[in-house]
């Protein structure tokens, strides 16, 4: 890479579930792995971010789902990984402390298979140096017939609240859109106990082959994300907003692949962006797109947070922006 074209560290300061962000790029969860493979690339470097959510960790260790974990789509990416991680305790006591502290942010992304195992999980990183914890709701809840924590309300509001209960650290909780009604999600997240929300986690879908008559993927389905989400992603942004008012934080993500996208989501309602899949196909460009984000902002006059929330639907009164 030419060095006058290197991605700098670019500060956009924004405060996101009272924690201080140099920028609103957040790198998400199951994309990054623990914060160490990424900075491999020449070029790149996790201080250009605001944050960086780490792989989703569980109580015990977990070797994930059996093959094929991931397939291609047009526009996307299924993925079925099947939360493999080394269990919480590994990654508080041996991989927290090799994670620079001071500049980018560090948000644990946690699951379990009941109530009690998000609440211990919680405990393990309340005392720990990780910045927040983001709450995966997106898990089968096994004492209930495998249905998501995230698509039941009352259930949903039990875990939140026994998180809550666990940890004095910023709390996020990570929305499923395969619901009814994501707004109510998003208010009782809150009222359970939440500081921030991440809009949207993936659309369930398959891919299969119809000559074997099989789904591609070992479990059958798996999560749908990148560019081919984005429409989905927006509209859901929109709707939480208008559920929860102007003052809950929300990391909007689902198909951001450049500048543009990102401040597409702060007009929806997105007080942050989250980046994934398009980590896997052009990371350098994710890399560069903080500073570009400064750079539209700066050619249109306008600060990030005036952005935010400003949409204007059809047959309402034009928005004022919000989260300031």
């Amino acid at each position: 890479m030419n060095p006058s074209s290197a991605p700098i560290v670019t500060d956009i300061p924004v405060t996101f579930a009272g924690i201080a962000l140099r920028n609103p790029v957040v790198l998400l969860s199951g994309c990054v792995g623990f914060g160490h493979e990424y900075p491999r690339i020449a070029g790149f470097s996790n201080d250009l971010f605001g944050a960086i959510v780490l792989k989703g960790t569980t109580l015990e260790p977990r070797l994930g789902n059996k093959p094929h974990r991931l397939a291609e789509t047009l526009g996307g990416m299924l993925n079925t990984i099947g939360l493999q991680n080394p269990g919480a305790r590994y990654v508080v006591d041996r991989i927290l402390p090799t994670l620079p502290q001071g500049g980018t942010r560090w948000i644990s992304n946690i699951a379990g298979s009941t109530v009690e195992e998000y609440r211990e999980v919680a405990a393990i990183f309340d005392n720990s140096p990780i910045d927040a914890i983001e709450l995966n709701v997106s898990c089968p809840n096994v004492k209930e017939g495998g249905a998501a924590f995230g698509a039941d309300p009352e259930v949903l509001g039990a875990v939140v609240q026994a998180v809550r209960s666990a940890t004095s650290k910023p709390l996020i909780t990570k929305l499923s859109p395969n619901v009814t009604d994501i707004g109510l999600m998003a208010r009782v997240a809150v009222e359970g106990g939440s500081d921030g929300l991440s809009v949207i986690n993936t659309l369930m879908g398959m891919a299969l082959d119809w000559r074997k008559r099989k789904p591609i993927l070992g479990p059958g389905q798996g999560g749908l994300s990148g560019p081919a989400i984005k429409p989905v992603a927006l509209l859901k942004v929109h709707q939480v907003r208008q559920a929860v008012g102007p003052n809950v934080p929300i990391m909007g993500q689902g198909g951001i692949a450049s500048a543009e996208d990102a401040l597409e989501f702060a007009v929806a309602g997105s007080t942050t962006v989250g980046i994934g899949t398009a980590l896997f196909y052009d990371p350098l460009g994710v890399a560069r797109i903080p500073q570009e984000i400064q750079g539209l902002l700066a050619n249109e006059g306008v600060a990030w947070q005036e952005l935010i929330g400003t949409l204007q639907w059809p047959g309402s009164k034009p928005a004022a922006s919000c989260c300031r």
